[in-house]
């Protein structure tokens, strides 16, 4: 009698722990992905891809094909980099995107933590340095009066590569001694000051299409190109996102980079559609043959793959911009993107 009281106990007793478990690890699996997803979208022809993403609902169309069927996308921008970033790590947007540097620093400011990573590349496109001042052939020629306008002092992909040139025209004791030249505009209203002729704004660092219309004026001529900088060919526009968001919306954010492939697919086999999609969302006040003759460009490309991340990140950690330097590309990125042939 005993023995089967016993053997009742411990059967009622495995019984309820199996119950237990299943209500312990049910609310992990029954865990709905996110049905409102924001992202964020920034200025000039280096965001593209997103604004066929929004144009044409990519993000909800795979999101739907992954069992995520009446997905919200908000497209935001932000006026400054330190809004976005607090966007981001409040939870308020999910995926960010701009330069290479920024990613880099939200990286060494996270790890441990909320484990900022990037998605993936979306572009790689020259940035040029331009000036309406005569007397400035090289960066070497700028005096105090001069001022340089681009849209993020020392945080942009703009300002650390200009940090760059004057480690190299200096030596890296002096890779600030720009700085204190350079203004925040964003690159509307960096291209308004040097097209004005009236501001003292001699200089703006800016990207595709503003740097395109601004030589177009008589007098406003290139100094250099981020791809004298760095040697080449480099990812000028990443997204990136949490840790958080990456672990807990898997479908969500492999349909996310899945419209990120598709778009950078749609350039690349109908340019002319692409410059209607470029021009609907952007409103830029250029013609659609001038947006598919910057897409032509050989020096302008759209990847998903990341390149010369690393030298950025040398860069920065070597003037202790960050604390903390990745050993490879691969550290900044999600492993979805580190097949990919990057540097």
């Amino acid at each position: 009698m005993m023995n089967k009281l016993l053997k009742s106990a411990l059967t009622t007793f495995a019984v309820l722990s199996l119950l237990g478990f299943s209500l312990a690890i049910t609310p992990l699996q029954a865990r709905a992905e996110m049905s409102e997803l924001t992202v964020e979208r920034a200025f000039g022809i280096a965001y593209l891809p997103l604004m066929l993403m929004e144009r044409d609902k990519l993000v909800e169309k795979h999101a739907r094909a992954a069992g995520i069927p009446d997905l919200k996308v908000t497209w935001v921008t932000f006026g400054s980099g330190s809004a976005l970033n607090d966007a981001l790590l409040s939870g308020s947007l999910q995926i960010a995107v701009g330069g290479t540097p920024s990613l880099i620093t939200l990286w060494s400011k996270t790890r441990g933590g909320m484990g900022v990573r990037g998605i993936a590349s979306m572009s790689a496109i020259p940035m040029y340095l331009n000036s309406s001042n005569p007397a400035v052939k090289t960066i070497a020629d700028f005096t105090e009066k001069d001022k340089i306008a681009l849209p993020g002092v020392k945080i942009s992909v703009h300002a650390v590569t200009l940090e760059m040139a004057a480690a190299k025209m200096w030596g890296p004791a002096n890779y600030a001694k720009l700085d204190p030249q350079t203004v925040t505009l964003s690159h509307p209203e960096g291209m308004a000051a040097m097209l004005s002729g009236i501001s003292e704004i001699t200089a703006h660092f800016t990207s595709p299409p503003y740097q395109n219309e601004e030589l177009k004026k008589p007098g406003i001529h290139r100094v250099l190109s981020s791809y004298d900088v760095l040697g080449g060919q480099h990812s000028f526009s990443v997204a990136w996102t949490t840790a958080k968001f990456h672990d807990q919306n898997p479908k969500l954010y492999k349909a996310f980079l899945d419209a990120l492939q598709e778009s950078i697919a749609m350039i690349a086999n109908d340019k002319q559609d692409a410059a209607r999609g470029y021009l609907q969302i952007s409103k830029d006040k250029i013609s659609q043959a001038e947006v598919v003759q910057l897409l032509d460009e050989p020096d302008i490309a759209f990847t998903t793959t990341p390149q010369r991340t690393m030298q950025y990140a040398d860069f920065m950690y070597s003037v202790h911009t960050i604390p903390l330097k990745p050993n490879s590309w691969k550290d900044l990125f999600f492993p979805e993107i580190q097949g990919a042939p990057g540097s």
